[in-house]
């Protein structure tokens, strides 16, 4: 009877200096941590006149003890505290957080961020605010907290009805799950595992607000600039991805970042696939080319373009039968450097293409009719010619001046509209592309 009563006295005791050296080595940190804040404070008193060093010196040791002290009851109230003390705990730590990186980074060895993505699970929304609210802080300018939040589990952490939060909830968590994206490019990064590419889409689809918006295109495009990821994300969603940001490109408010993801997504084979497959392209893309006031979403709006259309003459049949050609040329004299360059290329593809269709002998036809397989004369032939060119020139004359018009009505200035009718009274058709 003596030998179960001897094991259960050792489990006990095992228990007991189990817990004491955790303990010990929690306070231990803390003790390295107020050594260290003590050189920093002895660095700055070298700074002072000998008259303010004593009052200096007096206040810092105050608020060098106040800070100290905080942190660890903090910590400890954090680890093995109640709900309600571990949410005062995640206040202050939000709060202390916000010092400087070395303070962020010696939090993060005193083991908080597994507790407070751990917080995450709550029933309570308040609870779970607060716990985002110091994550944020904490993956404030340090790789390794963030890197320790993805290994935690922060991404199956991610409310599953994002709808049903709060309004603050939901911008708060798309500022933590940004800040989070700039590792994106590392192994450390679990996007097919996690429920990230919901989660956001959720959010773009919501009625959330702008800011809350903005934070997830930006992830995306973080996401999205790996090749790999870009696939992913488009396999993942099986094109949902792609719709959302078609939607989300004719606010001009959210358009430049959805066209800069798109730009990412488009490169990939399943991307320009699902692009191709959409119904806004390309008429929603070549809308934004008339955007005069935002050039940085005409140049990504014709890089997308070019893409789509490179070795693809169906993509180029589409787009001309939208009405592309006009859009171009004004984009190719008003828009800007980048934005003129890509709309020349364009232009000279499909001036190739119309090239190859025409032939040496596609030209209208007069006079009589020709049997099918008689010679045609060269005479027929050089008539034909000479009408292809008539009309191609009148048609060219005919954009201009559609881009002279609208070009006079928006400028203010006078020599911009003299430059531009100099330009219809001297260009031909063999000095532009198209």
């Amino acid at each position: 009877m003596s030998a179960p009563s001897s094991s259960s006295s050792s489990s006990s005791s095992s228990n007991f200096w189990l817990g004491s050296y955790e303990k010990l080595k929690f306070f231990s940190r803390i003790r390295r941590f107020l050594q260290s804040k003590s050189v920093q404070k002895n660095k700055v008193r070298t700074k002072v006149t000998v008259e303010e060093k004593e009052a200096v010196g007096a206040a810092m040791d105050e608020d060098e003890d106040d800070c100290s002290v905080v942190l660890q009851r903090s910590v400890k109230k954090l680890h093995f505290g109640n709900w309600e003390e571990k949410e005062v705990a995640a206040m202050e730590i939000e709060r202390l957080a916000k010092e400087n990186v070395k303070t962020r980074k010696f939090m993060a060895e005193l083991g908080v961020i597994p507790v407070l993505v751990g917080m995450l699970d709550s029933d309570l929304s308040s609870r779970r605010r607060l716990a985002v609210k110091a994550l944020i802080e904490l993956a404030n300018g340090t790789y390794t907290n963030k890197a320790l939040m993805v290994e935690a589990g922060i991404f199956s952490k991610l409310p599953n009805n994002i709808k049903s939060e709060e309004e603050s909830t939901r911008t708060e968590f798309a500022e933590l799950i940004l800040s989070l994206s700039s590792i994106a490019n590392t192994q450390k990064f679990p996007l097919t595992s996690s429920q990230i590419l919901p989660f956001l889409t959720e959010i773009l689809q919501s009625n959330s607000s702008i800011e809350a918006k903005q934070s997830c295109l930006t992830t995306l495009y973080n996401i999205s600039s790996v090749l790999e990821n870009a696939a992913t994300l488009v396999s993942n969603s099986n094109g949902a991805l792609v719709q959302t940001l078609m939607t989300l490109i004719s606010l001009k408010h959210l358009s430049e970042k959805a066209l800069a993801t798109l730009g990412h997504l488009v490169v990939t084979l399943m991307g320009k696939k699902a692009m191709e497959n959409n119904p806004m392209v390309p008429q929603s893309l070549i809308e934004i080319l008339t955007w005069e006031d935002k050039p940085k979403c005409q140049e990504l709006s014709a890089y997308i373009l070019m893409i789509m259309a490179y070795q693809s003459s169906s993509q180029r049949d589409k787009m001309a039968k939208s009405g592309i050609v006009p859009v171009l040329l004004e984009v190719a004299l008003l828009g800007s450097e980048l934005a003129q360059k890509r709309a020349l290329k364009l232009l000279q593809w499909f001036k190739d293409e119309r090239e190859t269709r025409m032939g040496p002998h596609s030209g209208p036809q007069t006079g009589r009719v020709i049997a099918m397989g008689s010679p045609i004369s060269p005479r027929a032939s050089e008539e034909g010619k000479k009408m292809m060119k008539s009309l191609v020139k009148q048609s060219l004359y005919k954009n201009l001046e559609m881009i002279t018009r609208r070009a006079n009505n928006v400028s203010s200035e006078e020599n911009s509209s003299s430059k531009l009718k100099s330009l219809v009274i001297s260009t031909s058709s063999k000095s532009l592309p198209y």
